[in-house]
Formats: C-alpha cells, sequence, structure tokens
C-alpha cells in the first residue's frame, strides 16, 4: 500500500487505515494507526530492518474482489508477512507483535475479542513469534510503530465518551398501512 509520509523533523509519519498495510526499511518511517476492536499486526525481521503494520477490521469473512478481502484478517496477515518477505525479511526470524481488539460496546457481540483470538491463533499455526502487544481491554488506543527497529507506543483513546451513548429504542409511530411487496 503507497501512501504519503508527513515528516514531522526527522520522522516520517505514515497512518496505516483500515484495510491498509505498509512495509519499509526506512528507519526515519513510523507508522501509526487508530484501533477500536479492530487489531493491527506490527511484523518485522530484525536482522535486515524491514517490517511493517497491517489494520483489519473482522477476522475472517467473504470478500469479493481484493479490496473487499482487506477488511478480513486472513487477507490482511497474508498480505503483510507476503510484503515483508519480498522485502528481503525470512519467515524464521519474523516477529509480531498485536494491538487492538477492545471491547467498544456493552451489549452487542464482542468483534474485538474475535478479531484478537483471530490473529493469535493465526501466528501460532504460522508458526510466527509473538514478542509483545496489548490486545483485548475496553476501548480505543493509538498505536506508533517503528518497523525498522520494532519500537512500539500506544495511548489510550480519552474521548471515547462520545462512542459511549446509550441506544434507547423509540416506538414507532403509526403510519397507517403497510403495503409488503
Amino acid at each position: 500500500m503507497i501512501h504519503a509520509a508527513r515528516n514531522d523533523g526527522a520522522e516520517k509519519r505514515i497512518h496505516v487505515g483500515q484495510g491498509e498495510h505498509f512495509v519499509t526499511s526506512d528507519p526515519e518511517v513510523v507508522l501509526s494507526t487508530i484501533l477500536g476492536s479492530c487489531v493491527a499486526m506490527c511484523l518485522r525481521d530484525p536482522v535486515v530492518g524491514v517490517g511493517g503494520m497491517n489494520h483489519f477490521l473482522l477476522p475472517e469473512g467473504d470478500g469479493a474482489g481484493t479490496d473487499a478481502g482487506r477488511r478480513y484478517g486472513a487477507y490482511a496477515m497474508e498480505l503483510l508477512i507476503n510484503d515483508v518477505l519480498k522485502a528481503g525479511g525470512r519467515r524464521e526470524r519474523l516477529e509480531a507483535k498485536l494491538f487492538g481488539g477492545g471491547r467498544m460496546f456493552d451489549g452487542l457481540r464482542d468483534v474485538g475479542r474475535a478479531n484478537a483470538d483471530f490473529a493469535e491463533r493465526f501466528l501460532r499455526d504460522e508458526g510466527i513469534t509473538v514478542v509483545g502487544g496489548s490486545l483485548r481491554g475496553e476501548g480505543g488506543r493509538r498505536l506508533h510503530y517503528w518497523p525498522v527497529t520494532g519500537r512500539a507506543r500506544q495511548r489510550g483513546v480519552t474521548d471515547t465518551q462520545a462512542l459511549d451513548i446509550p441506544v434507547r429504542a423509540r416506538p414507532f409511530a403509526d403510519a397507517g398501512a403497510l403495503e409488503l411487496f
């Protein structure tokens, strides 16, 4: 995925949005994203200094075409792994960090937990070592990742109160006759 880098002094920031991934060997690049129930895998080969990040919305599903598939973990994980390998990484040296999978709303299916469970299972099945991260919990987080060094920093998103608005069902007004067809 090609992104325009925002240069803040010596550091180049690249935002990785939902359904996207980015791989680099540039030591000045920091990748960033904001996660709620989504999960981001940060992956790198520490020997050659290449790595990247993805950001997926749902663990698995049927995506028709490349763009639709990007939202699913299985596709996002494969893309990132393959692009790190194409950039010179070796599978046996890959190390991952997993972030996100937060529970965002009470009373709804816990998509964050499903995403986190999927990511851990996927990496275990692929034989890729998880060296750190922060999965599950409540609410969202902002993530910064330096793919060449493997450094990661996260902060809790403090503006979740705007998301935690109780939804109350309102009765429908009688609109007259209803015709089904």
